[in-house]
């Protein structure tokens, strides 16, 4: 690398650097700047460039596993992990905003948590979240894992689980790994018989999400919850 090559690499990332305290940075070169303090000195335009092609947005970059991350040029294990790091501490942000505020003054919030959490998904799983009256989460809990295209739902463990931590509220989430799929038959049908036992009990089924690599379905702004 010549001593030019060094100063006007320097230079852009000072550039990045400003721009960011300005707020007027973009996706990719947040991107880019992230690699900036991963590989320090290296011009990482290149691969900024490439790995925004490839995943289609900063998030799907932070959300793939070390090991798709480091088949790509210029992709070390170090800069992996420093990806993976940035992604856990976000969904504990996330994470922390939920236990502490009522979901549904946090909507966004929520829903940016489930898409970290199932983002780098490879099976489709199903969580429930468990609220107290206040709408605050008391607990995250995968309740099953299944196939590419199948979870299995268990009403009776949901509802031992709600009532022993004194749930009175309900979320639940599962997957589709498969872009823009909204809401299955069997996906309607379970969720209203899961409504129907929990309220024998006095627990609120609030909603049904269903996550997936586009978009994000709500069962009950689809009216699909009776």
């Amino acid at each position: 690398m010549t001593k030019n090559t060094i100063i006007d690499n320097t230079g852009h990332r000072e550039r990045l650097r400003q721009k960011f305290l300005d707020g007027k940075l973009t996706d990719y070169e947040l991107l880019e700047l992230l690699l900036c303090y991963a590989i320090p000195r290296c011009d990482v335009r290149v691969i900024a460039r490439n790995l925004y092609k490839k995943y289609g947005n900063i998030q799907n970059v932070l959300s793939a596993s070390i090991d798709d991350l480091i088949v790509n040029d210029g992709i070390k294990i170090n800069t992996a992990v420093f990806f993976k790091i940035i992604h856990k501490l976000t969904l504990m942000h996330y994470k922390t905003v939920l236990d502490n505020t009522p979901i549904f003054e946090k909507y966004e919030d929520m829903v940016n948590y489930c898409k970290l959490l199932f983002c780098d998904k490879d099976i489709e799983e199903f969580h429930v979240f468990y609220l107290d009256k206040q709408y605050k989460l008391l607990l995250d809990e995968k309740h099953s894992s299944g196939t590419i295209d199948y979870s299995n739902v268990y009403i009776r463990e949901i509802m031992k689980k709600a009532l022993n931590i004194n749930a009175v509220n309900i979320c639940v989430i599962h997957n589709h790994l498969t872009p823009h799929t909204n809401f299955s038959e069997q996906d309607i049908i379970i969720t209203n018989e899961l409504k129907k036992s929990l309220s024998v009990v006095n627990i609120e089924l609030l909603d049904h999400l269903i996550i997936t690599p586009t978009e994000v379905f709500s069962a009950r702004k689809s009216n699909l919850i009776k």
